[in-house]
Order: C-alpha cells, then structure tokens, then sequence
C-alpha cells in the first residue's frame, strides 16, 4: 500500500530533527570554508544569487533600510509570527527555480562573530 507524505501535518520525529540539525551543522561548516576561501561579496551559490537577492530587499526592505539589521540579526523578530509567513511566502515562490529551497541552516546571529554557541541561530535556507 502506498501512502503520501504530507510535510503540513506530519509529527516531529525525534530522529528526523536529529538528522536535520547534522545536516545543518555541515552546512555551516561548508559555508565557512567558502567564506573564508571566497570574499562574500564575490561568492555566489546559484545562478539565481542576484535575482534572489533583489526579491529579497523588496520584500524585506527594512533589511534594506537598515544594514544593521543584517550585521546583527534580531531572532525574535525574525521569527515572529508574521515573519515566518513573510519567509515561508518568500522562499515558497522559488521551490520550482531552487533545488533546495526548504532545508535549515544555522546562521550566526552576529556576522563580526564566530559560529558558536551563544552567536549561532536555527533558521530555514533557500540555497
């Protein structure tokens, strides 16, 4: 008997989240090493990196506004309510052009620090 998978109302399984964060975790190592092989204003992850990126400041132009709020994120209102809508929203509109538009990353919560512990915030990726 075959089922379908629905991601909307599917359980937390212990196990999927534990592989989740492992992935996450090498995705952040990865990124580091681009970062510090590759100044980031040249690194580019897909073709798509320019376009993505003017989505981006349009439908969030307070980021745009604010470059501070880049260098330093602020993770509760990150992941308010309504932004979470604003992200899904946003990320959704490139599941057809991105191949992994819906995976997890860890970011750090401020871009001058390190990845660590108390700098280190779980958050959807596109890319």
């Amino acid at each position: 008997m075959t089922t379908t998978f629905d991601a909307e109302t599917a359980e937390n399984l212990i196990e999927i989240e534990k592989q989740f964060a492992v992935k996450a975790v090498e995705h952040a190592q990865t990124y580091w090493q681009l970062l510090e092989a590759v100044p980031p204003s040249r690194l580019k992850l897909t073709k798509f990196d320019d376009e993505i990126y003017s989505d981006f400041l349009e439908q969030f132009p307070e980021y745009n506004a604010d470059h501070s709020a880049i260098r330093v994120i602020d993770e509760d209102a990150m992941k308010s309510k309504d932004n979470k809508l604003r992200w899904n929203k946003f990320m959704k509109s490139y599941e057809k052009k991105v191949q992994d538009h819906n995976f997890g990353s860890l970011i750090r919560r401020d871009a001058n620090g390190d990845y660590d512990e108390q700098n280190t915030m779980f958050v959807p990726r596109m890319q």
